[in-house]
Formats: structure tokens, sequence, C-alpha cells
């Protein structure tokens, strides 16, 4: 498959801010309750099923959290650089270069898929593509959290991110129906969907969904 082409404008930003991003992100335990709660419930659902991904890693900080909650998790990312700084920070457990839209992860693999605030920089049209591979590698009764903005459709172009560094990804703000929608469309059954409104500690609406890929 040719590689998309949002992907190389995603893997060169996100290697230009790798050190600022970490640096600003907040870690897990950080995070405002209905995250924190909403992360502990698929860190409990999906441990017993096998080894889970946490697609769209970054430096890997939900990753170490949900292996300290006892979860077999590895991280994928595209950015050569985050990935470096996640195995720096964090020996265990393994993180590997990789995409959403063509994961090296064989059929029916994974007892669970996180993707935390990864998936509004792939353009709508090729939601399907990546919501068809998490279906492909989950196994029977495999657990996927969705995490990110959500919106009425906006498209973001910014231009300057985490400590000013000069980006060229897009972000596509998709409203939470339509989300549901497509990863129904793609085999998967929602169970849980939660909407954050903005508030102090949060700048943009939120929205949250569990899923599994039926027996």
């Amino acid at each position: 498959m040719t590689e998309p082409s949002h992907l190389a404008a995603v893997r060169e930003s996100y290697d230009t801010v790798a050190a600022d991003y970490t640096r600003l992100v907040k870690d897990p335990a950080e995070l405002d309750p209905v995250s924190r709660a909403m992360l502990a419930a698929f860190a409990e659902l999906a441990a017993p099923l096998g080894p889970v991904a946490d697609l769209g890693c970054g430096p890997g900080k939900v990753t170490a959290h949900l292996a300290a909650l006892g979860v077999p998790v590895f991280g994928v990312d595209v950015s050569p650089r985050m990935i470096e700084l996640a195995r720096a920070a964090y020996p265990e457990p393994r993180f590997t270069v990789g995409s959403m839209t063509a994961l090296d992860i064989a059929d029916g693999e994974l007892g669970g898929i996180l993707a935390y605030y990864t998936t509004h920089h792939t353009p709508p049209q090729w939601l399907p593509t990546v919501f068809a591979e998490f279906h492909r590698t989950l196994a029977p009764g495999g657990r996927l959290m969705l995490a990110g903005h959500v919106g009425n459709g906006e498209h973001l172009r910014p231009t300057r991110a985490y400590g000013d560094h000069p980006v060229s990804y897009e972000s596509h703000l998709l409203p939470p129906d339509r989300i549901a929608e497509l990863l129904h469309r793609a085999g998967l059954v929602v169970t849980t969907r939660v909407v954050q409104e903005p508030d102090g500690g949060v700048k943009r609406r939120a929205g949250t969904f569990l899923a599994y890929k039926p027996e």
C-alpha cells in the first residue's frame, strides 16, 4: 500500500516537537478524573485478553501507565523520534515505529487497542481504513478504547505547536455520532461513549469510546 500523504506531515511534525511535547503534555496521573477513570476501565477490560497495542503512543507516558496497571501493552507510533524518547524513558514495554493505516500485526493478535488522542490527525476518508485495521488485528472479544478531540466537522491547520515549533499536520474534529457510526461500520460494537465539554482543564470537546470486536 502506498503511504497516505498525511502521514508524512504527522511524522515530520511530531519528530520536530517531540522533546517539547514530552515536557508539556501531562502525565496520565495528572489528567482529569473522568479521563483517568476511562483509562482504568479500559485496563481492567483489556488486561486479561492478551497483548494490547497503544497506537500513536508518542513518548510512551500512557503506555507506561497501562503497564503499571497490569496491562501487557506495547507502543506504536509513526514518529521515530517519539519512539526514541519512549524507549529511553521506559525500557519496558516494547516500542516500535509503525502506522495505524497498515499495522505490522497479525490478524486477531490483540486483546486490546488504545488510540489515545491520535485519530483526529487522520483525514475522515482514511478512518474506515484505520478502523478496519483495528477490527482485523483485534481478537474476537478484544477491546478498543478510542479517545480524542471531537467537534462539528472543524478542519484545523495549525502552523506552530508545542514550544512554538513549526508543524504541518492537520486535525479533523468529527461529531461523536460520526465516529460511532464509522466504528459500527468497521464491525465494532460501541458500549460506552463519554463526551467532555470544555472547562478549566479541557480546551476542546473530547470524546471517549469503548468498543469490542464481536465473538
